[in-house]
């Protein structure tokens, strides 16, 4: 339970349906870790959870797993950076974290399933689990669960998948739970509200460069870090005077240059496939019928998938080494990989 409103309907839910439950709240980061305050309450979103778990009449407890995200998460995000590529901590923090280490450690205490607030279902068949789309398809976070196996949807629970999310304020009202009226959590899981440029500054070494028109091959301003840029952005460039709007193209890491075109319709912006690293399958791996996202709340465009190349069926805007593509099926999700 993060003291949110979801994982809390979650928990009334189960607790109306019958199941014998326990609070966990995850610490995973304190707000001066790296010397950079984050806006992530950490004592006051463990104090929601105990008063929730008091109101449902439930145990609580804390799992620290502070170091391990630092390793982990933390290490990974900065390792990316530095390689260039866009990396997607949330996804990592599923996978290393909540669905590994929790999963692990309630099972070692005696827990037979585990559930959170994530909005996404999960079906079982003859062939064995499956992730699907939360109902709510604006607050849908099967881009972010891809990596799931299927012994961890075997021992997972979602109830608010079923829930879209105004019908999660209503129920936490009805239920007349204490983070019924709480805002929804920002930035970075388990972060929260970040200087994000702060924060990538505390764990990569950045330098300054030139940014380069890709068309006209002039130098058109100069950028703070390769790194704090990824494909298609357009905030933070400072260059002004042009006719339309630049946006980032491309990274060259040997010379330190960052490449930019004008407009977002660009054909540099787009491409019509991925090369894909890490593939992986909740199921068996699918043969058709597929589509694809490449970064949260996009909606999946058709294709197929040859190799570890998926093939769009119409160009796809900014699509960035070290971004998850997420292979879809219908309201399946089927997994996905990491652009090389």
């Amino acid at each position: 339970m993060s003291g949110g409103v979801d994982s809390s309907v979650a928990a009334a839910l189960l607790k109306e349906q019958g199941y014998g439950l326990t609070g966990v709240f995850m610490k995973n980061w304190s707000g001066d870790s790296y010397g950079i305050q984050a806006d992530c309450p950490w004592e006051q979103d463990q104090k929601d959870v105990e008063a929730v778990c008091s109101q449902l009449d439930i145990p609580f407890m804390t799992f620290n797993f502070e170091k391990e995200y630092r390793e982990r998460v933390v290490g990974y995000f900065f390792e990316e950076l530095r390689a260039g590529r866009t990396p997607n901590p949330d996804v990592m923090c599923n996978r290393e974290i909540k669905f590994s280490l929790f999963l692990e450690r309630a099972l070692a205490k005696g827990a037979d399933l585990i559930a959170t607030g994530h909005y996404a279902r999960i079906r079982q068949d003859e062939s064995g689990f499956h992730l699907l789309k939360g109902k709510d398809t604006a607050k849908d976070q099967s881009y972010f669960l891809h990596r799931l196996t299927q012994e961890q949807l075997a021992k997972t629970l979602f109830p608010v998948g079923e829930y879209t999310k105004p019908e999660i304020r209503t129920l936490a009202k009805k239920f007349g739970l204490a983070t019924a009226e709480k805002k929804d959590s920002q930035g970075i899981c388990f972060i929260g509200d970040i200087n994000v440029r702060a924060f990538m500054r505390s764990g990569i070494r950045v330098h300054t460069g030139v940014i380069r028109d890709l068309d006209s091959g002039e130098i058109v301003g100069e950028h703070d870090g390769i790194e704090f840029y990824t494909i298609g952005q357009r905030e933070g460039l400072g260059i002004g005077g042009a006719a339309k709007p630049y946006y980032v193209a491309d990274k060259r890491e040997d010379s330190n240059e960052l490449l930019v075109v004008m407009g977002s319709d660009h054909p540099a912006l787009f491409k019509t496939e991925a090369e894909l690293t890490d593939l992986h399958w909740i199921t068996d791996r699918p043969q058709d019928s597929l589509a694809a996202s490449v970064r949260y709340r996009q909606t999946p465009v058709s294709g197929d998938l040859t190799g570890s190349t998926f093939n769009f069926d119409q160009p796809v805007r900014a699509v960035a080494p070290g971004q998850s593509v997420v292979i879809y099926s219908g309201d399946e999700c089927l997994g996905g990989g990491i652009v090389a």
